[in-house]
Parts: structure tokens; C-alpha cells; sequence
């Protein structure tokens, strides 16, 4: 059975920061591309950042590139999401997915086969 568990979500103050954990079990972590969506009320799903299955190749939305980092350890099955200078536009529930095919666009839901729970943040002004 894979699961997904996201942490780290909470409150914090406009130009903060949080880091986001996604820990991954019952399946072969090495093998999945990892990547975090997020979600704001009210608003689809929208992608955030990817890393492949060994971390030398990762994507960011134009959003949250230069203020984020996605990064994974294989040895202990969790990807991780750095997240700084934090606005109010990045409240959201954020959630990790993983996918083993490399066939489709990183930036589409339907793309990956597992997902978690998500985990929020929000970010006050």
C-alpha cells in the first residue's frame, strides 16, 4: 500500500519561511519522479515543483522559482520542499505526488499515480 504523508504545513508571517516534507513508503522511491502541487480555495490544482527520480532534474512554477527548492533523499524516501520569502498568494493546501512514467507533462494532475493528503500553509499579511 504506497503512502504519501506530507508535514511542515503551518501559519507563518508574510517574507517567511517553511519547509515542506513528503515521506514515502510501500513503494520503489527511487523509481517515482516526486513533485508538490498546491491547491487555494476556491482554485484547481496547480503544480509547484518537480524533481526526477534522481534529483538532477527539477521544474518550478514561474511563481515560486528562485523562492523554492524541491529536493529528495532516496535513502530514506522523502522529497522536501524549501519554501522562502513566502506570500500571501502562496497559502494553499500543498500536496506531494509521485509518478513512475516519464510519458506525459510534469504540469498535469492526471500525470501521477499517487498523492497524499496535502498539508496547509498559510501565509498572513
Amino acid at each position: 500500500q504506497v503512502q504519501l504523508v506530507e508535514s511542515g504545513g503551518g501559519l507563518v508571517q508574510a517574507g517567511g519561511s517553511l519547509r515542506l516534507s513528503c515521506q514515502a513508503s510501500g513503494l520503489t522511491f527511487g523509481a517515482y519522479a516526486m513533485v508538490w502541487f498546491r491547491q487555494a480555495t476556491g482554485k484547481e490544482r496547480e503544480f509547484v515543483a518537480f524533481i526526477n527520480w534522481n534529483g538532477g532534474s527539477t521544474d518550478y512554477a514561474h511563481s515560486v522559482k528562485g523562492r523554492f527548492t524541491i529536493s529528495r533523499d532516496n535513502a530514506r524516501n522523502w522529497v522536501s520542499l524549501q519554501m522562502n520569502s513566502l506570500s500571501p498568494e502562496d497559502t494553499a493546501i500543498y500536496y506531494c505526488a509521485a509518478r513512475r512514467s516519464t510519458a506525459n507533462t510534469i504540469l498535469r494532475v492526471s500525470s501521477y499515480d499517487y498523492w497524499g493528503q496535502g498539508t496547509q500553509v498559510t501565509v498572513s499579511s
